[in-house]
């Protein structure tokens, strides 16, 4: 007599060892690991370039006229085609097929947004909201709880920012350089990630405090040829464009982890050095935040040296997680360890500040939020209601679902502004941006706010 399929004994009894045995393979040693990284590189490099053009770069796809009019430029489709035909010197796209949609690059998009706003009715917003005269804000993505969305977060804030027409800095902090490889980015050793900026400011630094050790009848702290060639890079040399005409990238390799090694050596000897403060004064001495709109930093998940630089440096921060207990709790433990290092930092400074008489201290950020993301509504809204009230403002009211779109851009080592409609039911690919939509349309808010405080603060300032 058969047994019954719900009196089966699961599959953890009875595995027979010799079968165990011959399933298990030899031993791994040290160079194991190098074997499998191998492999990994490989099916990396596989998998990156299938959305590579001939020349071996990342290609941004084309924006249809019904795209554009939809998502981007604010105008009928038939006042859209009526303005191409009046204006032949525009850009008048390309057609796949005979009477076919009419097809434009980013750059053309840009282009006609800028016509739209010269002429265009004042009601509309054909450029997003800028204040003249103020600097980039920096937005920091953080947490150091992994698989939350930081990377996919940041990278898709970066893409809306661009498609809603500000410029664009993403600056890779995290030595798995997953964010580089989404803009693809070419990133031979640490010279060529922001490691020679934070060099540059310990330099410039040590310089000082060895003039004034040998003014003191002091020997001088070895300056050795790292910290002389970094003296001679500037952030513009890091900067490469990509494949977005309005995204440039500083990105990450493997060997910028070395910096969460050396960062510490060097505090310890010029124990005066604010490392902190190294990213922020490096990006402004260089004319970064005047070169940009927005800044996004990726930054690794631990609060160690470069993570703490991110934060630091950042205006804007935002700390991805998802609706669950034990993330809700990594969280709020992240949130812990983020009052204990800046407070301390805080505390060291001022004793000696208040001593000396000197301005104390203090790190502020315009605003934080933490935001929910692969929420899935079914299983999920009643925990994340209840992280609603507990967090109450500090919490996103957006919570950014998570749809098949996702997971077949992730596939595809793109993001989802640049995935191809076409490859997707109309209405899935409308529903899966959605999302991304109202994620970034939440972090607008937040930066026309803060733009705007800081607009009025310095209108009240001068009268």
């Amino acid at each position: 007599m058969a047994r019954d399929p719900a009196e089966q004994q699961p599959p953890y009894f009875n595995i027979d060892p010799d079968a165990a045995l011959a399933e298990l393979g030899p031993p791994t040693d040290s160079a194991g690991f190098a074997a499998i990284a191998e492999a990994c590189a490989r099916g990396r490099t596989d998998l990156a370039s299938r959305g590579l053009n001939e020349a071996g770069r990342k290609e941004l796809r084309l924006f249809s006229t019904w795209e554009i009019t939809r998502y981007l430029i604010p105008v009928a489709q038939a006042h859209f085609r009526r303005v191409l035909k009046q204006n032949p010197d525009l850009p008048q796209g390309r057609s796949e097929t005979t009477g076919g949609a009419k097809w434009f690059t980013l750059d053309e998009v840009l282009t006609l947004r800028a016509h739209f706003a010269a002429g265009g009715s004042k009601a509309k917003e054909y450029r997003p909201y800028r204040p003249e005269g103020l600097p980039a804000k920096l937005v920091a993505v953080a947490n150091f709880k992994g698989g939350v969305g930081k990377t996919s977060t940041a990278a898709h804030l970066a893409m809306s920012a661009a498609l809603d027409g500000y410029k664009v800095l993403v600056l890779d902090l995290d030595s798995q350089g997953s964010m580089t490889s989404i803009f693809g980015g070419q990133v031979a050793d640490e010279w060529a990630t922001v490691f020679p900026l934070l060099a540059r400011h310990y330099a410039r630094h040590l310089r000082g405090e060895n003039q004034r050790r040998m003014d003191r009848g002091e020997p001088p702290i070895p300056f050795d040829d790292t910290l002389s060639e970094a003296l001679d890079v500037t952030a513009q040399s890091l900067i490469q464009p990509t494949h977005w005409p309005n995204i440039d990238l500083i990105g990450a390799q493997l060997n910028l982890y070395w910096a969460e090694f050396q960062i510490p050596v060097w505090r310890m000897q010029a124990r005066t050095w604010k490392l902190w403060d190294a990213l922020t004064e490096s990006l402004e001495a260089d004319g970064i935040l005047d070169a940009y709109d927005l800044v996004f930093i990726d930054t690794p998940p631990a609060l160690g040296y470069l993570t703490i630089n991110g934060l630091a440096a950042s205006d804007i921060l935002l700390v991805p997680m998802g609706a669950s207990f034990l993330e809700f709790d990594s969280t709020g433990r992240f949130f812990d360890m983020l009052h204990s290092t800046f407070h301390s930092i805080e505390e060291g400074e001022n004793m000696a500040a208040r001593a000396l008489g000197r301005d104390e201290l203090a790190f502020e950020w315009d605003a934080v939020r933490a935001v929910v993301t692969r929420y899935d509504g079914a299983q999920q809204a009643e925990l994340a209601g209840l992280m609603q009230a507990y967090l109450g403002r500090t919490l996103s009211p957006h919570r950014q679902d998570f749809t098949a779109l996702i997971g077949q851009a992730g596939e595809q080592v793109s993001g989802i502004y640049e995935a191809d409609y076409r490859d997707f039911n109309r209405e899935t690919y409308v529903r899966g941006r959605e999302t991304f939509d109202a994620t970034y349309a939440a972090f607008k808010r937040l930066l026309m706010g803060v733009w705007r405080r800081e607009e009025l603060a310095a209108r009240e300032r001068a009268a």
